[in-house]
């Protein structure tokens, strides 16, 4: 293979895998260090290889440890390592003091590395050069085939990995791969992501195909290689999505301060603006209401309540508990809120099944204790009572008319009834 052709593998490699060309020729050059310790080298050695891949200038050396008397384990050590060759705490114990236990072939002691290099240390490696060979034999170009395939696939993994890693509390999107039990698998391009069901949002139905924005948690190593954790349910799902929508929010002229959260039913979030003159409501919600529904569309018609952030206590809990109108906000110990409003607002400030109070508490950190004005409450009750009196007094009234009606009306009929028989008679 001439340069050319090999520069062009490397390069064809590097794109398809996802991989720096610098990396493509390390695991090259290790590949051919596996052959050359195959052919020529020992068993025990640590051989590298060095590739020009301008010039194919290839070099190797034979790397050993410098060490000292007191990096040797004693022959008691070596002794007690024999008797528990499992014995992982003593292991790590002696890996810590750097000890190692003699080895020609992979270490050399510091007065004989000081004949080769005179500067260097113990702890050091030595660099010894070794005659360069160009013929290698079958197995041998096996060997190198295998760590190649083996090492661009472990590195292909480790990419996937740090490049997920970085994108962990970021919006990803997929296509719905597949649907194993309640797990939802999307396809994120290089790896596959898993929506497990805790992380799904109440209500909503996925189908294969489907395209998804989704949270990533977080990315762990498995050995098939990376695995993706997304959210749908995470409340930071809703600020990463405003993100997208709203550009004083991604520039951080608008700030959102704090998310409650209810999957798939509904969410408050509190915003203000850094920058004086931007409305952060105005801005969140867009003209005619149309960043908000971008997102509430992603969240599957999931109902957004955005509020103006405070640093006064009582004027915060008061925007939190909107839509409903509140009169009053008393501050009182440990960490509690009593919250006044009219009465026909009282069913209007807890929500429905108490998800508006319970929200507002979460957005806020305040406990919250709602109650109808008892101003309010007197006043209507008195009125509904005197409503009640003017009304039985018209029935009444009423009653009294209509039984005069009928008595009039009785007599007539009886007194007409008498002078018909009268004439009969005649």
């Amino acid at each position: 293979m001439d340069l050319k052709t090999f520069s062009s593998a490397v390069a064809q490699i590097a794109e398809e895998k996802g991989i720096p060309e610098e990396k493509v020729i390390e695991i090259i050059e290790q590949a051919i260090a596996a052959a050359y310790k195959k052919d020529y080298g020992k068993k025990g050695q640590k051989i590298r290889a060095k590739l020009n891949p301008k010039t194919g200038d290839l070099k190797f050396w034979q790397v050993k440890l410098v060490v000292d008397k007191d990096m040797l384990l004693t022959d008691k050590e070596i002794e007690e390592l024999k008797k528990k060759p499992k014995d992982s705490t003593k292991q790590e114990e002696l890996k810590e003091k750097k000890k190692v236990r003699f080895n020609p072939e992979r270490h050399i002691m510091i007065e004989e590395a000081r004949k080769i290099d005179p500067k260097i240390k113990a702890g050091e490696e030595l660099h010894i050069p070794l005659k360069t060979e160009k013929d290698y034999g079958r197995i041998a170009a096996q060997t190198a085939k295998q760590v190649i395939l083996q090492r661009i696939k472990e590195t292909e993994r480790e990419t996937i990995f740090e490049e997920f890693q970085k994108k962990e509390g970021e919006i990803v999107s997929g296509i719905v791969q597949r649907i194993e039990g309640k797990n939802v698998y999307l396809d994120l391009g290089r790896t596959l992501g898993i929506l497990p069901p805790a992380e799904q949002t109440p209500g909503e139905f996925y189908r294969v195909s489907q395209r998804l924005k989704a949270y990533v948690l977080k990315v762990e190593k498995t050995p098939k290689g990376p695995l993706v954790f997304l959210s749908r349910a995470y409340p930071k799902f809703i600020s990463k999505l405003f993100e997208l929508e709203v550009p004083e929010i991604a520039s951080g002229e608008v700030v959102i301060k704090s998310i409650a959260r209810e999957p798939g039913s509904r969410s408050k979030i509190a915003v203000t603006s850094t920058v004086e003159g931007i409305d952060p409501i105005g801005s969140v919600v867009g003209q005619r209401g149309t960043r908000v529904m971008a997102v509430i569309n992603e969240l599957g018609g999931e109902k957004i309540d955005v509020i103006e952030w405070s640093e006064d206590p009582e004027k915060y809990i008061a925007n939190s508990l909107a839509p409903a109108k509140v009169l009053e906000v008393k501050i009182e110990p440990k960490n509690k809120a009593k919250v006044i409003v009219p009465e026909d607002q009282l069913s209007l400030a807890i929500g429905k099944n108490g998800q508006n109070v319970r929200l507002a508490a979460k957005l806020t950190g305040w406990r919250i204790d709602v109650q109808a004005q008892e101003g309010d409450s007197i006043e209507t009750a008195q009125g509904n009572e005197e409503e009640a009196k003017e009304e039985a007094k018209e029935e009444a009234k009423d009653t009294e008319e209509n039984k005069n009606q009928k008595e009039e009306k009785g007599n007539e009929e009886n007194k007409n009834q008498k002078e018909e028989k009268g004439n009969d008679k005649k």
